[in-house]
């Protein structure tokens, strides 16, 4: 086939007039001149980000009242437009990229995945066959492969990459409702801790609210393997049809890892489908650790995974993999008129007969850019630096005389409170207490943390995996949450 030669910058020509080019065009120059100035302020932001604070926000009401307006009749200076999006839009939010950033699911993008999200948004490719975009579904094949081998699937695996968990679990159930046949009175199973996108999930396929079943958890936030066979089998007696049974390959309030390997087996014996939810774990596989901690995930019929979390990756981009690829294209795949010129034989998939979504995005872009410039150990060492910070961050706290560690480090994330072990304190009052010590921290400090319930107690939560955070990060926190625990008890 034949193919073009790139023009180079150097190629661009100075004297482009205007009247060259249509209403919705620039001239090469302009572009260029626009493109070097963006750069030139994301990496003023990025170095600037440590003397920032990691979050920012305003009330509905002043935004709208700088925001809210008619859309222009003529246009104005496009660079103008650009400053005024990074300086009255973008600044108000959280920064998830924030070194103090361990609020919910946090992660720092590459630079190389963001310079992929741009050229790919200038190719625009539309990823729904392999006629539109030969090349970028190519490279989105390496990125399964790589998938693939990280979890040890076998060969006839594969996937596709989506916009994260959610729709990863959607497509994941969907498949397993049809491998199921389509059953009526359908049940899904899940721990008491899954994410509510798997509930959600469940819920789209068709799956009743009162059908889906939140089974008990261990001393271990794991999910009690006992009471799923009784669930399962009562729910068969009482002729329901179970389709799918969910695990957790770390839970997002606490980092539980289900027992994948038994929860497996179950599956595989009484012939259910097994979803794992690994979109913030998943990538611990890099690690030595990590591989150990996920053992059976190998053995699941689909899981989700998300690179916009511990892949370091700019939003959005998940990940479905399921073990055999032909339940993807036995429940997606369906004839178009239209795209009947896309069909070009065997070993050419098209990515739109393998989930619910036609027009797709050029995704794997940014993973295999990023890998390719830092090379597989710098992720893994950043994935197990975010695992070492977390058990470090439980040996200070149970060190410590008045933090109480609620739930053990488990992958990144670590569950603990303002209770002091010399002190009788009513549960209602140590609840206010960091719920205010919580507060503190949002307004007072440069950090940001969340929280989550453990065992019905509400806890304070560090999710700790941006790879441009340090210990000394961590630390400082730990050490302002005291504090100010510390000011808060002296009120009592």
């Amino acid at each position: 086939m034949n193919k073009k030669s790139m023009s180079s910058a150097d190629g661009i020509k100075a004297n482009s007039s205007q009247d060259e080019f249509g209403e919705l065009q620039m001239s090469p120059v302009e572009m260029l001149n626009l493109a070097n100035r963006t750069a030139e302020l994301l990496i003023e932001r990025i170095q600037n980000l440590p003397s920032e604070n990691a979050w920012d926000g305003d009330f509905r009401g002043e935004l709208e009242n700088r925001l809210l307006e008619a859309p222009p009749e003529t246009g104005t200076s496009a660079l103008e437009v650009i400053e005024r999006a990074m300086k009255e839009v973008l600044p108000y939010a959280l920064r998830l990229d924030h070194p103090r950033s361990f609020a919910f699911v946090s992660s720092s993008p590459t630079w190389p995945g963001i310079l992929a999200d741009f050229i790919a948004s200038a190719y625009n490719p539309n990823l729904a066959t392999w006629l539109t975009a030969s090349g970028p579904s190519q490279l989105e094949l390496v990125v399964i492969e790589w998938f693939k081998n990280w979890i040890g699937y076998p060969e006839s695996a594969g996937g596709l990459l989506v916009s994260g968990g959610s729709a990863a679990a959607l497509n994941a159930f969907f498949a397993a409702r049809e491998a199921a046949g389509n059953p009526e009175k359908p049940t899904v199973y899940m721990s008491d801790q899954s994410h509510s996108a798997q509930l959600r999930a469940a819920r789209i396929v068709g799956v009743n609210a009162n059908c889906i079943r939140k089974i008990p958890v261990d001393k271990n936030f794991r999910l009690d393997l006992k009471e799923l066979v009784l669930s399962v089998s009562e729910d068969r007696a009482a002729g329901f049809n179970p389709i799918a049974i969910c695990a957790n390959a770390g839970t997002a309030g606490n980092g539980a890892i289900d027992p994948l390997n038994e929860m497996s087996e179950y599956c595989s014996k009484e012939n259910i489908w097994l979803h794992v939810d690994a979109a913030y774990g998943g990538f611990a596989l890099l690690t030595k650790k990590g591989k150990q901690l996920l053992q059976g995930i190998e053995k699941a019929d689909s899981i989700g995974l998300d690179g916009h979390k511990w892949l370091f990756q700019p939003y959005e981009v998940g990940g479905l993999m399921v073990k055999d690829i032909r339940n993807l294209e036995n429940a997606f795949a369906v004839h178009h008129d239209v795209l009947q010129d896309t069909i070009w034989g065997a070993n050419h998939p098209n990515f739109s007969d393998k989930s619910y979504q036609l027009s797709r995005s050029f995704r794997a872009l940014k993973v295999w850019m990023s890998i390719q410039t830092f090379g597989l150990a710098a992720f893994r060492r950043a994935v197990e630096r975010g695992m070492d910070f977390a058990d470090q961050s439980e040996k200070y706290i149970q060190e410590s005389n008045i933090l109480e560690l609620l739930a053990p480090a488990s992958l990144g994330i670590v569950c603990f409170r303002i209770n002091p072990s010399d002190e009788k304190l009513d549960e209602d009052l140590v609840e206010e207490i960091n719920r205010t010590v919580l507060a503190r921290v949002f307004w007072e400090d440069n950090a940001i943390i969340s929280s989550t319930l453990v065992e019905k107690k509400f806890a304070l939560r560090l999710c700790i995996i941006n790879h441009n955070t340090t210990w000394k990060d961590v630390l400082e926190t730990l050490v302002v949450i005291e504090q100010f625990g510390k000011e808060e008890l002296s009120k009592v």
